[in-house]
């Protein structure tokens, strides 16, 4: 690496691998377990295995990278040539991974700041990709922080799923609401709020929930420079479907990314995820 301020993310950032190698981007790999097979997200398990195991109520959780993995990280960027790191991370509210990156950071050769950017999934991508052009130009750490701070207090990420349950089951939702939604059966929709996952609205159907959240993102992007990312888990069409009505739709679009959740986030929301990052530049 040839630029002085490397940057480092975690998994659940879900950038493209082009895109990481294009911009000299390393992503720390979350675990996912299954039953009693532990596996790095990114390239030990396929999201399809992971939906086939919550399709059949196989236990199914998650764990942060250990404090050591961030430490030989920050060696293994420090010895290609980096002489300080700026290291952003999914929201502490979701995860302890923010809490052993600044472990590690203590021991680290070269100046690590580590930052809770309180966003997940492309909305992290979108903060760790702004650092990283910052860097590319030039910038300093301090610099490549602010970038991505900007960056992420101006991101929204909106979610609709099939089910409160897995949120339920991993603690990323209070008990009272999935209960609530369960019992009348409606389609939640949530949002990423202040670092964590929250009930935004409940909607009777899933197609009005889908179109509830195209109005969503639209009325967020408005007509401003704006990247949007969608996500889904074992739901293609819906994704592309979405996506195409968001690109004729948003007057702003610069960059849409469609892809499939990771592993991590999928474990936490089930089969039939949809999600939508808005980005403004």
């Amino acid at each position: 690496m040839s630029r002085h301020v490397a940057i480092v993310t975690d998994s659940t950032a879900y950038l493209p691998q082009r895109t990481m190698e294009r911009h000299g981007i390393t992503a720390v790999p979350l675990t996912v377990v299954l039953g009693d097979q532990a596996f790095e997200e990114g390239t030990e398990i396929s999201t399809r295995s992971l939906a086939q195991a919550l399709q059949k109520r196989r236990s199914v959780t998650t764990s942060r990278p250990s404090p050591q993995q961030f430490a030989e990280t920050y060696r293994e960027v420090a010895a290609s040539g980096a002489t300080g790191i700026v290291s952003l991370h999914l929201s502490a509210e979701l995860s302890g991974t923010y809490d052993a990156a600044v472990v590690a950071a203590r021991e680290a050769p070269v100046p690590v700041r580590v930052v809770d950017t309180g966003m997940v999934a492309m909305a992290l991508g979108f903060c760790a990709l702004a650092a990283a052009e910052t860097a590319e130009a030039g910038g300093t750490v301090d610099e490549a922080v602010t970038t991505a701070e900007k960056r992420a207090a101006g991101t929204s990420a909106y979610f609709y799923v099939d089910t409160l349950e897995y949120l339920r089951r991993g603690g990323r939702i209070g008990t009272a609401q999935a209960l609530l939604g369960s019992a009348l059966a409606v389609k939640p929709l949530l949002q990423l709020e202040n670092g964590r996952i929250d009930l935004l609205e409940k909607v009777r159907t899933a197609s009005r929930a889908i179109a509830r959240l195209e109005e969503l993102v639209a009325d967020r992007a408005g007509s401003a420079p704006v990247d949007i990312a969608v996500h889904h888990l074992a739901a293609p069409d819906r994704a592309s479907a979405l996506a195409e009505r968001l690109r004729t739709r948003v007057q702003g679009l610069a960059d849409l990314h469609v892809s499939e959740i990771g592993a991590v986030i999928g474990a936490h929301t089930g089969p039939g995820l949809l999600g939508v990052v808005v980005s403004p530049r």
